[in-house]
């Protein structure tokens, strides 16, 4: 029997979303497990999908309030090595680079590296599930599945601006929302002409900008 896994990340709720899309789960419905890749943002969040299946989430660098949280986790699933984990690197390095990615509504794409990095991070896992890019991605690395489903939160000019008004400190372990009320009073902020989160149930097409997927066959473990 095989085991149906669920990938989700960067959710950012309710920090820059109110609530998860309603395609979340659909695209999610009879998984038997799921796996967020961070910023997950509320234990709400949490919640939520576990009334689809247990939840496997790590900590990203915009769980403040998810403390908890491992930094990484490690899993086998019908002899698979899985590792979760959110991406995000040293300071010195995110700091900039998220700074231009906000501004540049995710136009600037300062992440290319992380695959690789991330492999020679975890040399002897099978499949590497991160996040943080807020962009798909789907290849093999030495032998490696490197799985990244997209953001459920995509950058846009009123989420930026947000961002922005919280004097953020990229990159460090105390970035997002400060409290459940700074969360709140950003979203009382929110226009109504904000555009909607757009789901993509894969991505595995250049066109694909986010969304949870749906592992379905496991790929066999490299020698």
């Amino acid at each position: 029997m095989t085991t149906r896994i669920g990938v989700i990340a960067d959710t950012h709720c309710p920090e820059f979303i109110e609530e998860l899309p309603p395609r979340v789960f659909a695209t999610l419905k009879g998984v038997d497990l799921i796996l967020h890749a961070g910023d997950v943002n509320a234990p709400s969040t949490i919640e939520a999908l576990g009334r689809i299946a247990r939840v496997e989430a790590v900590r990203g660098d915009h769980d403040r309030l998810l403390g908890s949280l491992p930094e990484t986790r490690e899993l086998t699933v019908e002899g698979v090595r899985i590792v979760v984990v959110h991406g995000q690197r040293a300071r010195w390095i995110e700091e900039p680079n998220t700074l231009l990615w906000t501004l540049s509504l995710g136009f600037f794409q300062p992440n290319s590296g992380l695959p690789r990095s991330l492999r020679r991070r975890f040399p002897d896992a099978d499949v590497i599930v991160y996040g943080h890019t807020h962009r798909p991605h789907a290849r093999r690395v030495g032998g490696a599945l490197l799985f990244n489903p997209g953001g459920v939160h995509q950058w846009n000019p009123m989420t930026a601006r947000r961002r922005l008004e919280q004097h953020p400190e990229y990159g460090s372990s105390g970035a997002g929302c400060r409290s459940r009320d700074s969360c709140a009073a950003s979203r009382r902020r929110r226009s109504a002409s904000s555009r909607s989160t757009r789901i993509e149930s894969c991505p595995g097409s250049s066109r694909s900008k986010v969304g949870p997927c749906v592992f379905g066959d496991l790929p066999a473990r490299h020698a």
